[in-house]
């Protein structure tokens, strides 16, 4: 399998999350499970049936996760050159020309991309846009919803 690139703060709360769902939903799901069974028919029983489809999820997601870590290349920002090119990792600043709207964004790898929290995946279309190119540079990016113009304001390896 390919090794996976993953961010170590991405690594780090992967691992964490794999902990939570070990150490703290899966005994409760089992718990449940207990308590279900003690009701009587499995067949017509609603929370035993969900309590299955909960734990079955949960092994899924550590399955997924562990999957993931084991197969992960951790890079750690903080130890790259820092010259002001964009790379798997970094944070970079822009400005929409058009609109003159500034964003952040942190390009980390595919799992551990989460919008609202301004993480974008590597193989998004504004990833791949920005992927090499320095502070003060222009960069069209084909979106979805249509092309749109940045600057590079910023970039920071932290």
């Amino acid at each position: 399998m390919n090794q996976i690139p993953l961010t170590a703060k991405g690594a780090e709360r992967l691992k964490a999350e794999v902990k939570e769902l070990k150490q703290v939903r899966r005994p409760k799901v089992i718990e449940a499970i207990a308590v279900a069974r003690e009701h009587g028919d499995l067949k017509e029983n609603a929370e035993y049936h969900a309590a299955r489809e909960e734990q079955g999820f949960i092994e899924g997601r550590i399955a997924e996760v562990e999957s993931v870590l084991s197969n992960a290349q951790i890079i750690d920002v903080t130890q790259l050159n820092q010259s002001e090119r964009v790379v798997f990792g970094c944070t970079v600043e822009l400005v929409d020309v058009e609109s003159e709207e500034e964003v952040s964004y942190q390009i980390v790898g595919d799992i551990e991309a989460d919008i609202n929290q301004n993480r974008i995946a590597i193989s998004s279309p504004i990833a791949r846009a920005l992927i090499g190119k320095e502070k003060g540079e222009e960069v069209t990016v084909e979106a979805p919803s249509g092309v749109r113009e940045y600057e590079i304001t910023a970039v920071h390896y932290r």
